[in-house]
């Protein structure tokens, strides 16, 4: 079940990479070869939708930037723990598409800017409390759903798609537990 887990965590994150992303440009560039890829040319101020690992790369080197809808930010961070900690145990909120993958950078981004400069880490540390709060709320609603009856689509369709591949595993997990305690109450009867 581990590998199946891991399995699929970076089979998303590889999506996630090569997934569209719209990017600004900072400046004019021309045409850039990049493993076998031609982008651009480029035209400062100009958006482009380009692939993720692509668009790092060239934000690497000062050619783009991310839109700001594209990213995770701490207001973001704030908003998201708000509303999961406002809503009841059986309502999940909808999470920005590709939320972990996009999560998962912006962790290790302010981690890598607090090595960089001391005066970050309260802020990394500010945000990775935040986040382990999210996850943590976000997992006591999938366990929740999981170990009750199956749940419509409609009830399901605001968890991302790292959180429905936990739900239907320990839905399957619960369901096939409760089978089994059962049968050995019955058992024990006879």
């Amino acid at each position: 079940m581990l590998e199946a887990l891991t399995e699929k965590l970076n089979n998303v994150d590889f999506d996630f990479e090569h997934s569209l992303v719209k990017v600004i440009a900072n400046r004019n560039c021309p045409e850039i070869k990049l493993a076998g890829l031609n982008v651009g040319p480029f035209e400062e101020g100009n958006e482009y939708e380009i692939q993720f690992w692509i668009a790092e790369k060239l934000k690497k080197a000062g050619i783009v930037r991310f839109r700001e809808d594209e990213r995770l930010d701490a207001n973001k961070i704030y908003k998201i723990h708000w509303t999961e900690r406002v809503q009841t145990t059986n309502q999940i909120s909808k999470l920005p598409e590709n939320f972990y993958p996009k999560l998962k950078r912006y962790l290790k981004e302010l981690k890598e800017e607090a090595t960089k400069n001391p005066e970050k880490i309260r802020e990394y540390e500010k945000i990775r409390h935040f986040v382990r709060d999210i996850v943590n709320l976000r997992l006591k609603k999938i366990v929740s759903l999981a170990s009750a009856p199956a749940q419509t689509e409609q009830m399901l369709k605001n968890f991302t798609e790292e959180e429905r591949f936990l739900y239907d595993r320990l839905y399957t997990l619960i369901k096939e537990w409760k089978t089994k305690l059962l049968e050995l109450k019955e058992g024990k009867k006879e």
